[in-house]
């Protein structure tokens, strides 16, 4: 009686599947499968080891966002610390730079209350360092242009102006 089920259900299986392959010969018939996107190229990844993360990163490729986004919480965190110098960088006022850093280590705090994720050493910033690391920035650029400039004034470019050739215009 086993027998007879199993076989009855290969029955239905090659049923079904005699099904399916009608419906897409009769779509290539139709064309339907003509002009499809990459169509020609080979599938891209073939040959490479399998990964089973593939389609996380090939979302995050196609989404363009971030791989950041993948690190548990204390790494994000040290991976913005790290980057506060180039985030302040362009803040106009000290008190934008104070409230920058006061974000950041509001969510410093908040992580360190309830820590989850691997055990990382993640420090709330002092406002008061990255204020005079701003500071010495600002003074280094204007420094830098005040030179720039001085010896543009130095040394004035000189224009060449040139005639334009005019098929019309005998020489």
């Amino acid at each position: 009686m086993v027998a007879t089920v199993g076989a009855e259900v290969w029955v239905m299986v090659d049923g079904w599947e005699a099904a399916v392959e009608a419906q897409i010969r009769s779509a290539q018939q139709r064309g339907e499968f003509d002009n499809l996107p990459g169509a020609g190229r080979p599938i891209p990844g073939r040959g490479l080891p399998y990964d089973e993360s593939w389609w996380i990163k090939s979302f995050l490729e196609r989404e363009a966002l971030p791989t950041d986004l993948l690190l548990p919480t204390p790494l994000q965190l040290r991976r913005k610390v790290e980057q506060v110098p180039d985030e302040v960088r362009d803040l106009p006022t000290e008190q934008a730079v104070r409230a920058f850093v006061a974000v950041l280590n509001a969510e410093i705090i908040a992580w360190l209350r309830n820590p989850s994720g691997p055990r990382v050493v993640v420090r709330p910033v002092d406002a008061d360092t990255v204020v005079w690391r701003w500071r010495e920035d600002r003074q280094r650029v204007a420094q830098e242009r005040a030179a720039s400039a001085s010896r543009e004034d130095v040394a004035p470019s000189v224009q060449v102006r040139r005639r334009r050739w005019l098929p019309w215009r005998r020489r």
